[in-house]
């Protein structure tokens, strides 16, 4: 019992006030990180549409730099993540993909960040709230324990006790209050992230699909050569054994003639 009158001790004294500061400063950091959040994705979807049909029209006509040199200029994701790829166009398809997935990962990272502290605050801060409560509702009947006297003393308690209640009650309002734009902010800014993905992949699809054509044209160009280079080959030896043949004979009458 020792151990339980100290905690209560400590509640008592320390009351549910504390934990109505808590919550408005968890507020507070919510508010601020949904702003700085919001900042942040401003300007970073742009316009796919007019992205893609410039990025198109260069790749089409071969010029990479001056397609870097457009998405360079852009502040959109998907510009930075395509802009990565064409970076080591030298590399082929394959290095282009790698390079645009890792550029993606490194940009969604930047996207998710502080967007824990949203999720985490939407989940939790109701329970913080109710702690205040059962806080409050320890030093209501603390209080009701500690009275003392006659009817009016004890009607007395009895309304100080109510009047105790309803205010800790006040603390799981408050983090209900908190809890709710914390989650409606996490929420919209998932949706936003899903979307510049897409973006990005779509984006992404437009320049792979440009170099495996270049690559397959380029390889459809060269393999030609093969069957010309073999079949030269082939008939510079039916020469040289005819040669060889024609010199064995002449060889072989000059020994016979002597």
């Amino acid at each position: 019992m020792h151990l339980v009158e100290t905690i209560e001790r400590l509640f008592v004294g320390a009351g549910a006030s504390w934990v109505l500061w808590l919550l408005l400063g968890l507020a507070v950091g919510s508010l601020a990180v949904a702003f700085e959040r919001a900042l942040f994705f401003r300007g970073r979807g742009g316009n796919l549409a007019a992205l893609s049909l410039a990025l198109e029209q260069r790749l089409q006509a071969g010029d990479i730099e001056g397609a870097r040199q457009h998405l360079q200029g852009n502040r959109a994701l998907a510009a930075q993540v395509a802009d990565a790829g064409l970076r080591l166009a030298h590399l082929g398809p394959a290095g282009v993909e790698k390079a645009m997935q890792g550029a993606c990962a490194v940009q969604r990272e930047q996207l998710e960040s502080r967007l824990a502290f949203l999720g985490t605050l939407g989940n939790n801060a109701p329970f913080v709230g109710l702690f205040g409560t059962v806080i409050g509702v320890i030093q209501a009947f603390n209080h009701l324990g500690v009275q003392t006297g006659g009817t009016g003393a004890a009607a007395g308690a009895s309304q100080a006790v109510m009047a105790g209640i309803a205010e800790a009650l006040i603390a799981t309002a408050v983090g209900i209050g908190v809890a709710l734009p914390a989650v409606v902010f996490y929420n919209h800014f998932q949706r936003r992230i899903a979307r510049l993905l897409a973006g990005t992949e779509a984006l992404t699809s437009v320049v792979l699909a440009h170099l495996l054509a270049e690559y397959a044209a380029t390889a459809t160009a060269i393999s030609p050569a093969a069957p010309v280079r073999a079949k030269a080959t082939h008939d510079n030896g039916h020469n040289l054994t005819g040669k060889a043949s024609h010199a064995g004979g002449e060889g072989s009458l000059a020994l016979r003639g002597a």
